[in-house]
């Protein structure tokens, strides 16, 4: 058995866990990445953000050319290649993981393939391919991340019952879909099925989808979403699926009453759960918490001095900015490095039709804990670019401290909200008043234009939309 000795080990090689190990390394560590897959890049980028964004970039290819007609450009119905598609985005992923590998080289990071499993609190033992080594280590990183959650109820041990891992597959496209779960994930292959050719239902046990945003832009995305899907049906609680040679039989209870249709298939998108399998947490002082996850202090440290855990496996918000964010406060605290007293704020986006993304104080939020705020929010009816693009059913949104008047929190949906909330987080970040916004001038036409305007609205004098003077 060979045994390597390191400065720190990183275990999980996603986007948290190669941020980490390329952070400690360009600080001199020396240290060695172990990921249980030959392609680095963890579930983001083999089973998650990249393959689904790089389908929902063909999916709106597919609905924008739909929607052409209106203005006067008619596409024949567009012929869907399964091989061809599953070969480009495979090939994406390909060129991203290579990336990621080069760059590990390049940074001295020793790269092992393999499954991680602790022999305490200085030790992992990993088995690879060439057999067993012994890594020793000061410090550890655990970023195993997540994967998708199948309650029993789902797991009926049938391959036309999905989760995202699968789904993302493409293996055929399913005449009857059913969606369980209205949260992001759901929400976002949705819309990729249904402009393949699915009839799509969604089925959300709570009484609304894409909980956490604010309910005023959720509906946005539900209005179109009602014109894309066959149906959204919002307090369904599944109680039992039958698998039968036409399909999967569901039973589902919505709003007290009992609805039974058989799906070609159906993607559970209703969670997800740590990944925490196997790793000899059981050897060294690590808490979890009752669901399983990883519990650290501020700056990522667990309950033993020597490990720290990052991303998705320390539960909270599951996004790959935020294990990358987790990342450098854990190498910062490893190495005595001071990190700032503030804590960054973490950005949220989903990827639908149109786009919805947030950051800072939602509504929500201020009314639950009595902040006060005032609301402003400019439509995108009153933007000329929107207009150009047929894309109106978008809003900007800004709540602002009526007495410091500075920005508290931003909310956008429309076409390309993912890109343009960056301005926002930095407004919120920086502590930014409305006036900040106001009078930087935006380049005309472009979207961005709408987070200016929204900001003048709060002084009463916006160029396109009509609001009381403050």
């Amino acid at each position: 058995m060979e045994t390597i000795r390191t400065d720190m080990v990183v275990i999980g090689g996603g986007p948290g866990g190669y941020t980490a190990a390329f952070y400690a390394a360009a600080l001199g560590k020396k240290v060695v990445l172990i990921e249980q897959e030959k392609r680095l890049g963890g579930v983001c980028l083999n089973r998650g953000c990249i393959p689904s964004k790089a389908l929902l970039h063909l999916a709106k290819l597919i609905q924008e050319t739909a929607d052409a007609g209106k203005c006067g450009v008619m596409f024949s119905k567009p012929v869907i290649d399964l091989k061809a598609m599953r070969a480009w985005k495979d090939s994406v992923l390909e060129k991203l993981g290579a990336g990621i590998a080069n760059l590990a080289g390049r940074r001295g990071v020793q790269v092992i393939t393999g499954r991680a499993q602790f022999e305490g609190p200085a030790s992992v033992r990993v088995e690879t391919p060439g057999g067993i080594k012994l890594v020793a280590f000061d410090q550890a990183v655990i970023a195993t991340g997540s994967r998708a959650a199948l309650p029993a109820v789902f797991d009926i041990q049938d391959g036309r019952v999905m989760t995202s891992t699968e789904a993302l597959e493409l293996s055929d496209i399913p005449k009857k879909l059913l969606v369980v779960g209205g949260g992001y994930i759901g929400m976002e292959l949705g819309t990729v099925y249904a402009a393949l050719g699915s009839e799509v239902t969604v089925a959300e046990a709570m009484p609304g989808i894409l909980l956490g945003a604010d309910a005023d832009l959720v509906r946005l995305v539900q209005d179109r979403a009602t014109k894309i899907f066959k149906e959204i049906r919002l307090g369904a609680k599944v109680e039992v699926m039958n698998p039968l040679a036409a399909g999967i039989e569901v039973r589902m209870i919505v709003g007290g009453v009992e609805k039974r249709d058989v799906y070609d298939r159906v993607l559970v998108s209703i969670g997800r759960t740590p990944d925490t399998h196997g790793l000899g947490l059981e050897t060294t002082k690590i808490q979890r918490d009752a669901k399983g996850f990883i519990q650290v202090d501020r700056e990522q440290r667990t309950a033993e001095p020597s490990i720290f855990s990052i991303g998705d496996v320390t539960g909270g918000m599951m996004l790959a900015h935020k294990a990358s964010k987790d990342a450098k406060v854990a190498v910062n605290a490893a190495l005595g490095k001071e990190n700032p007293a503030k804590e960054p704020l973490i950005p949220a986006v989903v990827f639908t039709d149109p786009e919805l993304a947030w950051c800072g104080l939602t509504e929500a939020e201020a009314k639950a804990k009595n902040i006060p705020v005032q609301i402003v929010k400019f439509p995108w009816s009153a933007c000329g670019r929107a207009l150009t693009l047929e894309r109106t059913d978008g809003a900007t949104k800004l709540l602002i401290d009526p007495a410091t008047e500075k920005v508290l929190g931003v909310g956008i949906c429309g076409v390309g909200a993912g890109e343009l909330i960056s301005e926002g987080l930095m407004a919120v970040e920086l502590g930014l008043k409305a006036r900040d916004l106001a009078r930087i001038a935006h380049p005309h036409p472009t979207l961005s234009e709408t987070l200016m305007e929204a900001a003048e609205m709060f002084y009463g004098h916006a160029t396109h939309a009509y609001s009381r003077k403050r």
